[in-house]
């Protein structure tokens, strides 16, 4: 299983303070350096975090794989379609949240996102969408042309017993499954840490994981790249 680190709260830590430091371009560098298979970065509507130049930057510095999460807006389309990610993950977005709460409803959006994704498609660039592990979401994302989907892994991360995390995890194995099926690459992500990423290391569907804030947590404690050496060495036993 690939490893993607997502750099947002590297730029949120610079934002705090205003300035250039610490620059998410150069920690992108290091996490490529240490093994990560992709770098994520969300351009959200209110800049929170990642800024349009920090995009810009990062597609001329990263050489494995540049992801943009986004909302599905004109204004973020167009920036995305001028700078040309590897990949775009369309995502819900609400200004007040702290981070993404929950998967896309491709179901009641399907009209809108499907002419989204022809949109991308037609400049080359692979779009996946963030969803719930629901099988109608699943089919939904297949029906309106998506590449790929990232499963949601919210609800696993924050499940607080044994039997609540082992019925998520049937969640995100079973969704993993289907969406094999309809053919779409499978990815995960949302919450997970260095505690309970390997049951859905194992889940031999997913091919890959996006993990942002506990890796920049642990980086405090033993800098970025000693971080996500270890991560990567846990997603990558199976």
């Amino acid at each position: 299983m690939r490893l993607a680190v997502n750099i947002d709260h590297i730029a949120t830590i610079r934002n705090a303070r205003g300035g250039k430091e610490p620059d998410p371009v150069r920690a992108a560098v290091d996490c490529e350096k240490a093994g990560a298979k992709g770098i994520v970065c969300h351009l959200r509507e209110d800049r929170r975090h990642i800024h349009d130049e920090d995009v810009r930057r990062l597609r001329k510095a990263v050489r494995t794989k540049l992801d943009l999460e986004m909302a599905a807006t004109e204004e973020i389309i167009r920036i995305a379609i001028d700078t040309k990610p590897d990949l775009v993950t369309l995502v819900p977005e609400h200004r007040l949240e702290l981070t993404t709460e929950g998967g896309l409803d491709v179901v009641i959006q399907q009209t809108h996102l499907e002419s989204v994704i022809k949109e991308f498609h037609r400049h080359k660039i692979p779009v996946s969408l963030f969803v719930d592990p629901l099988a109608d979401q699943i089919e939904a994302s297949r029906a309106v042309g998506s590449d790929m989907i990232e499963l949601h892994t919210g609800e696993y991360a924050e499940a607080t017993t044994s039997a609540g995390r082992a019925g998520q995890l049937k969640r995100l194995r079973e969704g993993a499954r289907l969406g094999r099926r309809l053919g779409l690459i499978v990815n995960a992500g949302h919450g997970l840490d260095y505690q309970n990423v390997g049951p859905v290391s194992r889940i031999r569907e997913i091919e890959e994981v996006s993990i942002g804030h506990a890796i920049i947590v642990r980086a405090v404690e033993v800098g970025l790249v000693k971080a996500v050496r270890e991560m990567k060495l846990l997603v990558s036993t199976k």
